[in-house]
């Protein structure tokens, strides 16, 4: 209880400080530099793409910062070309590291699979990386809305190929403008989710990553960068 009022403290302290500066001051001092205190078993965590360029991953794991997932594919055909360097990269620096595929509403689930699957073996993932992780949302995708049995089922599929030759469970990053249009299939209701709450902790326990800022300043990559928490459940 005491934890928790500490908690809703610093969480309204953040947002006090957001309206009193009136926007200026949250975006270009508290988002990039504000990380949450950590609960027992937590660590940081990024999620990066090409869109950050070259990283110096040493200097991200000397600041604080141990795991990683990194963009890997898109669709049926597009591969971050920073993906295999980023790999690299963050293996060597010490950072657990795991793979994420944005998922488009326009392609069957198989050919998603098949892309992010040649991708984590072109960098010869095993077993010990993280498991891989579907990006679900609306913002990016496709201009094309197919109905929701149709987005259910390549979904399905998409998780059932990864799965199979993975041996990991898919973990999902799910947000509201895609789930209320297109609700996870029964299938998929239990799988570990990465939730998005920017400053203030998710008011539920259950979740296995949170997305804590997308503003945030990292050594070691130039410009903001996601910052999580990943739970140590």
């Amino acid at each position: 209880m005491v934890r928790g009022v500490v908690r809703w403290g610093t969480g309204l302290l953040v947002v006090a400080v957001l309206v009193a500066g009136g926007g200026w001051l949250a975006w270009t001092h508290v988002l990039p530099t504000y990380r949450p205190t950590l609960e027992a078993g937590e660590s940081y965590g990024i999620d990066v793409s090409a869109h950050q360029g070259a990283i110096d991953w040493d200097a991200v794991a000397a600041d604080g910062i141990e795991v990683a997932y990194l963009k890997a594919s898109e669709g049926a055909t597009f591969e971050d070309d920073r993906f295999a360097d980023n790999w690299r990269g963050a293996r060597a620096a010490g950072l657990e590291v795991g793979a994420y595929h944005f998922f488009t509403l326009c392609k069957e689930g198989e050919e998603q699979a098949a892309n992010l699957l040649g991708r984590l073996r072109a960098v010869g993932a095993e077993a010990s990386a993280l498991p891989p992780v579907v990006d679900l949302e609306l913002s990016g995708n496709c201009a094309d809305r197919p109905p929701v049995e149709v987005v259910q089922q390549r979904l399905t599929a998409f998780v059932a190929a990864v799965e199979e030759e993975t041996g990991q469970p898919v973990r999902l990053y799910l947000l509201d403008d895609f789930a209320e249009p297109y609700p996870l299939p029964d299938g998929l209701a239990d799988r570990d989710r990465w939730v998005r709450r920017l400053l203030l902790r998710p008011a539920d326990d259950g979740w296995a990553w949170w997305q804590v800022s997308s503003r945030a300043a990292v050594d070691g990559i130039e410009g903001p960068v996601d910052l999580d928490v990943v739970s140590g459940s």
